[in-house]
């Protein structure tokens, strides 16, 4: 998964988007200037692309939402319990209404996914903080699982994300290498646990591993780490849905070679797509260099939006309507 640079499509992204290699693309806030504009880059995205290529985006709400004019003003996660509290609402409705929001907004774009829910603990990393839905593990889990059914019920699939946990480190990934040292069985029982109880509900669709390293558990950082894709993941919680690495052009991935050897690292870790973002050139060396016998799945097919409504239509829905009353007691402050 690649990203691109401006509001349009230049002719060295076509070319790029045309490569075998290349599964998805990722929007950020560059690409975007209002509405019309986001529907005629994706319509040229669709044209240009195979129809198996997947359009993400990170729009989780607060501080992390790529597309803000003309899209609904979605709250952070570490606001919801707060404020439902206060004008006496039910958090976990809350929650099912806001996912549900979020993803149907970005699917009347023809935007398959959004990487979200966070399922970090609201701990000591900053670069977490309000992102995270709450300081207690079980809180998370009853408001992330109410916040993906409403996403599911929109039509978009779920990432859970950073597993096996980022909210207990200090260090942001994006600009540092950070090290959980907790013991094993911290981690397991209070991190990992939200990402076990959610996937045995049957409602993570996919995940993305922290660039974090738990000397614990392995010396690699989760995302290069087939103990923790392959062994845990996999095998002990017997996940079979997407796992995408984090951007490969991260600080916290630059000590596990250059860009191409990461990129076979995370593959070869169990990564089924990695992403390598504000980086053009890095991208070019990663399609252009992976081995032509790397291994290729197919499971983020699985990820593709069903149908859904327009823009125009689906502001006119009961639903829509009654989501933004309960924005608007949310943002009268």
């Amino acid at each position: 998964m690649l990203d691109i640079a401006g509001y349009e499509l230049s002719l060295e992204e076509i070319d790029k988007l045309d490569h075998p290699l290349v599964g998805g693309l990722i929007l950020f806030s560059r690409n975007y200037y209002d509405q019309k504009q986001l529907a005629d880059l994706v319509k040229h995205i669709r044209m240009v692309t195979r129809n198996d290529v997947i359009i993400a985006t990170d729009h989780e709400g607060g501080r992390v939402q790529r597309f803000r004019q003309g899209f609904s003003k979605i709250p952070a996660m570490g606001d919801i319990a707060i404020k439902s509290d206060y004008y006496d609402l039910k958090d976990e409705d809350v929650c099912q209404h806001l996912g549900w929001l979020m993803a149907a907004e970005l699917q009347a774009f023809d935007i398959d996914i959004s990487f979200a829910p966070v399922l970090d603990i609201h701990g000591v990393s900053e670069v977490i903080g309000d992102r995270s839905f709450h300081q207690q593990p079980a809180q998370i889990i009853k408001l992330a699982s109410h916040f993906i059914k409403g996403m599911h019920q929109a039509g978009m699939k779920a990432t859970g994300k950073h597993f096996p946990g980022h909210g207990n480190v200090l260090e942001d990934s994006h600009i540092a290498m950070p090290v959980d040292k907790r013991t094993r069985q911290d981690i397991f029982e209070h991190d990992m646990a939200i990402f076990a109880a959610i996937h045995q509900q049957g409602l993570l669709d996919a995940v993305m591993p922290a660039h974090v390293i738990y000397p614990d558990v392995d010396d690699l950082p989760a995302g290069f780490s087939s103990t923790w894709i392959k062994q845990i993941l996999r095998e002990q919680l017997a996940f079979d849905g997407v796992v995408f690495s984090d951007d490969l052009s991260m600080q916290g991935a630059v000590q596990m070679g250059d860009i191409v050897q990461r990129a076979e690292l995370a593959i070869t870790a169990g990564c089924d797509m990695v992403l390598v973002c504000n980086d053009a050139t890095g991208a070019t060396k990663v399609i252009d260099g992976l081995p032509s016998n790397m291994p290729h799945s197919l499971r983020a097919n699985s990820l593709r939006k069903q149908a859904c409504l327009d823009f125009k239509s689906l502001q006119k829905t009961d639903r829509y309507l009654g989501v933004q009353k309960i924005l608007d007691q949310f943002h009268a402050d």
